[in-house]
């Protein structure tokens, strides 16, 4: 957790999203947003994961306003639906954090909508819950939208003849992708978002190296992998609390702008004190931030309304 920038605040009568919330960093955001007073949903694709969740904070802040919104970003007929049912009980949304992420799966799996599941969740599920959700923040006035990218991006390039991996998958490279398109996609936002004089502002983040349970989501129990994912998180990791640091602090450093991007201050950005930091040049192309955003609206059959 960012202690500086979660003591400051008071966020009482604000509303948050942290997708991905029933662990890791997404928990620990969602703790420090709730702590401050904000009325937090999580947005869980497991029911019972994301009631577990919702308990663990109730018993470390028991007047946190904490709720469950069921959100599975792999089906984008349900991200559609669960963002209905968010604007219906909350007309203004001030904290979209997109968070949630599948890393690694050893094997290609796909979304409902047969989209490559790295590529599928991590950006194309979020670009569509932040269109859907656009008129809730654009009620609120002031909201930040904040997207959870990762270190890898910088190792990371689109694939434009086969974004989904149909010829020949590669775990990794297809998680680099997968982040370094929520890069393009924030900058691209923002850049709308400026053009519209909207209330809104589109920034990123990264944890740097975190212990959390995504290391280890598709290693089998007792596998090698599994061993050496959790002996580096044990040796080499920052806990989640300092992971979720760049995460609170693109949502509520005062100084925050548009297409910033935070992240560790340490070497390398593995480990440290939250902090602006730069992207990779290939997040700053535009053409490529374009050309990302027509292929994704073609994907999800959206436009944003601004």
């Amino acid at each position: 957790m960012d202690p500086q920038a979660s003591s400051r605040a008071n966020l009482s009568g604000r509303v948050a999203l942290v997708t991905g919330a029933n662990s890791g960093i997404g928990e620990v955001a969602a703790l420090c947003l709730a702590e401050a007073g904000a009325t937090v949903l999580l947005g869980c694709r497991d029911p019972a994961r994301g009631l577990a969740a919702r308990d663990r904070m109730r018993a470390r802040a028991p007047h946190a306003q904490v709720e469950l919104l069921r959100l599975d970003l792999a089906d984008l007929r349900q991200v559609k639906d669960a963002a209905a049912e968010l604007r219906s009980a909350h007309p203004a949304l001030h904290l979209l954090i997109n968070n949630a992420g599948v890393m690694a799966p050893p094997d290609r799996r796909a979304t409902a909508a047969g989209h490559e599941l790295q590529l599928g969740t991590n950006h194309i599920g979020h670009f569509a819950l932040t269109a859907h959700l656009m008129p809730a923040l654009l009620a609120a006035g002031g909201a930040r939208v904040v997207t959870v990218s990762s270190l890898v991006h910088k190792a990371g390039h689109i694939h434009w003849d086969d974004p989904h991996w149909e010829k020949s998958y590669q775990p990794w490279p297809a998680y680099a992708q997968s982040k370094l398109a929520n890069l393009l996609f924030t900058y691209a936002l923002q850049r709308r978002l400026a053009a519209a004089h909207a209330p809104v502002r589109a920034l990123a983040c990264h944890p740097g190296y975190a212990a959390t349970e995504l290391q280890t989501a598709f290693a089998a129990a007792g596998s090698l992998k599994e061993r050496v994912m959790r002996l580096g998180n044990r040796l080499m990791a920052q806990s989640a609390d300092a992971g979720a640091a760049p995460t609170v602090a693109a949502a509520l450093a005062a100084d925050a702008d548009g297409g910033d991007f935070y992240g560790p201050d340490g070497l390398l950005e593995v480990w440290g004190r939250a902090r602006k930091v730069a992207s990779a040049p290939a997040a700053r192309d535009e053409a490529d931030q374009e050309r990302l955003w027509s292929l994704t609206e073609a994907w999800t059959g959206l436009r944003f309304d601004l």
